[in-house]
């Protein structure tokens, strides 16, 4: 498997998953690979690189397709769950009038272009594999969120709309693309005031990266063999 953003939250509890049940997970991020991460392949499955760049993610693909000449050059999985919110001062909420131009063009580009280039890149090794693509959207996607910005929250929504055609586009080669829409869960990253909205979910508290990374190894696995185009809400029924 191929995953983007997996330095932290939900990137990490995917890691783990994956690699408990044998998975060989070839990890990417902005961020070199940390000297204390447990992972066992460590380094030699960490691919460094900035999503941000449409160079530098070409660059991604030829490596990922280089390293995995080593298992017949397929692929089961991409998991495209790298995304950035940029914040304004203090941590404020940027909306469509103060979101400078530059952070829109970023934020589609790491949120939304980046997916979409990754599986067009790796399409061969994904067909071979009859492999599965997973985009992680949100739950800001569907509607206008306390903290979530408008850019993140546009890109979101692009990117479930995408994850349809893609699943029209890549299931005839036998390739299953489907979305999560995680809602509030525990990581490092909450807004203050995210207890507020806790109140509000029928479960009365947050979900877990853990549950999550379940929810992403089921749509990897023969379990969901026939759910293609499909975008399953992970929020506690925070919006029913």
């Amino acid at each position: 498997m191929l995953l983007t953003g997996a330095s932290r939250g939900i990137g990490h509890a995917t890691v783990k998953r994956f690699q408990a049940a044998g998975w060989r997970v070839i990890t990417c991020s902005r961020h070199a690979f940390p000297e204390n991460c447990p992972w066992e392949m460590g380094p030699d499955d960490h691919l460094q690189v900035d999503l941000a760049s449409a160079e530098d993610t070409l660059r991604a693909v030829s490596e990922t397709k280089e390293r995995l000449v080593a298992e017949g050059g397929r692929l089961d999985a991409l998991v495209n769950n790298a995304g950035i919110s940029p914040k304004g001062e203090g941590g404020t909420r940027l909306n469509g009038l103060n979101t400078d131009h530059a952070d829109w063009m970023r934020v589609f580009q790491v949120n939304f272009f980046a997916p979409i280039m990754l599986a067009r890149g790796l399409c061969d090794e994904l067909a071979r594999a009859k492999g599965s693509i997973v985009n992680v959207t949100s739950i800001a996607g569907s509607r206008v969120h306390p903290f979530a910005g408008t850019a993140y929250s546009t890109s979101k929504a692009a990117l479930a709309a995408l994850t349809r055609e893609m699943a029209a586009d890549f299931g005839p080669l036998g390739v299953r693309v489907n979305a999560i829409s995680p809602g509030e869960i525990d990581t490092s990253i909450l807004s203050p005031g995210t207890e507020k909205i806790v109140e509000t979910i029928p479960l009365k508290r947050l979900g877990t990266t853990d549950e999550v990374a379940k929810a992403i190894y089921f749509l990897c696995t023969e379990t969901s063999s026939y759910v293609n185009g499909a975008e399953l809400h992970i929020n506690g029924g925070q919006h029913v």
